[in-house]
């Protein structure tokens, strides 16, 4: 049943339409991880609205080609300006800069690209497999199990707050009101409504997710004034042979850092810029002669930082799926997604809508490939976009922002009172 499941999702997720918004979703990716400042949550923040009139198999694979290929494409600003295009190729420019400044970029991009579709492929073939072993637990799980699940999930903030307690508590506290606003499901009594037809359904999710991401992410990118680079460092496209060569002779090291990315990508609130530097800390202590080599334009730390940070996608999705625990931020949005198509986490995406878990299989592991595939053609032209200015970039982002806003619930920001 499985293995039909699997197959059904593929052709499904082949058909000419949904390929196309996979592949559109790759796109727009690979824009949101070349340009620092945006990255892959207020990417998806801006495009979540616009997934309202998508059928559940459509949004998802355009949604989940998004934030998979995020961390392939924000290789290049890393290694060509030393600016990491998000949080989760930090660990990249320590190694990746220093090979660009001796001429050797085109080499440091083949073993990324090549080392990032492997660890994506890994994390994506680890929720497959992690499916028949969740099943039998999931079935068994009831309402108290799912109760010491959210308490779980509410526990988590100790984790998240570094010191900061109290702060972390009164965010909890803050959000679990939030999520009270509009009918209680079981009685239909109204909460925090207070007189706003606006209020009656909750707090919609989409304006809340563009405020929350996307309008800080550009005020900031806004104060700068200043575009990522000044000048664009040149590399060898024939280069990037010998990266892909140098991911295969470190095939353990490879598999290792995305057993790692995996691994810790299904552990809620760990988040995405400390994986790789995990990784990175691993290769560094364990192969050889890494203590003299590395940060300083050594191609085992790039493979290591790419291979784990790709994989912990596929982790991620784990708790979110089986459990509705996000693993990362991007999967709380992609939470937000479920609800709008009627997906529940749980037993059913596990049981009943098995296809439409093996849909989100096939489009990590697709946009991949597509995106380590555009990377290698096109690298240096995505390495133009770091060098917008911030004075043309971010009108056209807010423009798109008020868009979605407006799209995600078809009306404008006045708040109607009751007569």
């Amino acid at each position: 049943m499985v293995f039909e499941q699997a197959l059904h999702a593929f052709f499904n997720l082949l058909d000419p339409l949904r390929f196309a918004f996979v592949v559109l979703g790759v796109f727009i990716g690979l824009f949101v991880g070349v340009v620092p400042g945006i990255g892959g949550l207020v990417g998806l923040a801006l495009v979540l609205p616009f997934t309202f009139a998508m059928d559940p198999h459509t949004a998802l694979g355009f949604l989940v080609g998004l934030s998979a290929v995020t961390v392939t494409s924000d290789t290049i600003p890393a290694v060509l300006f030393g600016v990491p295009g998000t949080v989760g190729s930090a660990a990249t420019v320590l190694d990746g800069h220093p090979m660009a400044k001796r001429g050797e970029a085109g080499r440091a991009f083949g073993a990324a690209f090549t080392a990032s579709v492997c660890g994506g492929l890994f994390g994506a073939i680890l929720l497959a497999v992690s499916i028949p072993v969740l099943r039998p637990f999931m079935l068994a799980v009831g309402t108290p199990e799912l109760l010491a699940v959210c308490a779980l999930g509410l526990t988590l903030v100790a984790a998240l707050s570094q010191g900061a307690i109290l702060k972390g508590i009164a965010a909890a506290c803050l959000g679990i009101m939030i999520s009270a606003i509009g009918d209680e499901p079981q009685t239909g009594e109204m909460r925090w409504a207070g007189d706003s037809y606006y209020l009656f359904e909750g707090l919609p999710l989409v304006p809340l997710a563009l405020g929350l991401f996307a309008i800080p992410e550009m005020m900031d990118l806004a104060i700068s004034r200043l575009s990522v680079a000044r000048t664009e460092i040149k590399h060898d496209r024939w280069q990037q042979l010998q990266g892909v060569k140098d991911v295969f002779r470190n095939w353990y090291l490879v598999i290792k850092c995305s057993a790692i990315g995996s691994l810790l990508g299904s552990i809620p609130g760990i988040g995405a810029s400390i994986i790789d530097w995990i990784a990175y800390g691993y290769a560094a202590r364990t192969l050889p002669g890494a203590a003299e080599s590395f940060g300083k334009g050594d191609v085992r730390g790039v493979i290591a930082s790419e291979s784990s940070n790709n994989a912990k996608e596929g982790g991620a999705l784990v708790p979110t799926l089986a459990f509705g625990v996000p693993g990362s931020a991007s999967m709380a949005l992609l939470l937000g997604a479920f609800m709008m198509h009627g997906i529940t986490p749980g037993p059913k995406l596990l049981t009943t809508q098995l296809d439409v878990t093996f849909t989100m299989i096939w489009s990590v592991a697709i946009a991949n490939i597509v995106g380590a595939g555009l990377c290698f053609a096109f690298a240096g032209q995505f390495a133009k976009l770091a060098l917008v200015r911030a004075g043309i970039l971010v009108p056209i982002v807010l423009a798109v922002t008020a868009v979605g806003a407006y799209q995600g619930s078809r009306t404008c920001w006045i708040w109607p009172s009751l007569p």
